[in-house]
């Protein structure tokens, strides 16, 4: 059971570095890019790592990880604007580089490489923490509300670093103008959050009193 789940990671990861690769520098029109490299690298090292002991020690919650396909229509629509967002902000990354737009300094590349570094590794201790995470909105049978650790600071911890990880993918790319629009995320993964919380408060019991006693969903004492 286990080659047939990593033959479906690894088939997932290259397929996925294929992608990226190809948007970013078909864009720029040049394997020279070196803001590209520099978030592959750091992309695909870390997600390698978690991979492989999720596959060794949580094979379950790897599968969950692997599942892609939203039963919710409204749910599945933020996952295709997410999407399409992404496309469009690493095209315009690797077009700025191509013909000259203004692209950040080099320090500035280095402090937003840092912070998705630190938000991956807060991304791990996330899916260290609860092994019911799907990647689509589900409640499964015998699940519990985790509220312990990250869960008993901000409801959502795993929303809190994607959104980390996302508006600096193209600040390291060294892109302005896709670090703006990028932002757009931020409403996107909220309409993702009331929506998934509505599930919650129906589904698993519980989850009505843990939203009294964790006020914040996202960032303590902002959202």
């Amino acid at each position: 059971m286990k080659n047939g789940l990593l033959i479906s990671a690894l088939t997932r990861l290259l397929l996925g570095a294929a992608i990226l690769c190809a948007t970013i520098f078909g864009a720029a029109g040049s394997l020279q890019y070196w803001n590209g490299w520099v978030l592959i690298i750091a992309l695909f090292i870390p997600i390698s790592i978690v991979g492989v002991v999720l596959l060794i020690k949580e094979p379950e919650l790897l599968r969950k990880r692997l599942k892609v396909k939203e039963r919710d229509v409204k749910q599945g629509g933020v996952v295709k604007a997410s999407g399409l967002l992404f496309i469009l902000a690493f095209v315009l990354s690797g077009l700025g580089w191509r013909f000259g737009w203004y692209m950040l300094p080099r320090w500035v590349v280095a402090i937003a490489l840092v912070l998705f570094l630190l938000a991956y590794l807060i991304y791990a201790e996330v899916l260290r923490e609860n092994s019911y995470l799907s990647r689509t909105i589900e409640v499964t049978a015998g699940q519990k509300i985790i509220d312990t650790g990250l869960y008993a600071i901000v409801r959502h911890p795993m929303y809190s670093a994607t959104i980390v990880l996302f508006i600096t993918m193209p600040i390291i790319l060294g892109s302005p103008i896709a670090a703006a629009i990028m932002l757009l995320y931020i409403p996107l993964i909220v309409r993702r959050i009331r929506l998934e919380e509505g599930l919650l408060e129906r589904e698993l019991k519980g989850y009505a009193e843990y939203k009294n006693r964790v006020r914040f969903r996202l960032f303590p004492y902002i959202w």
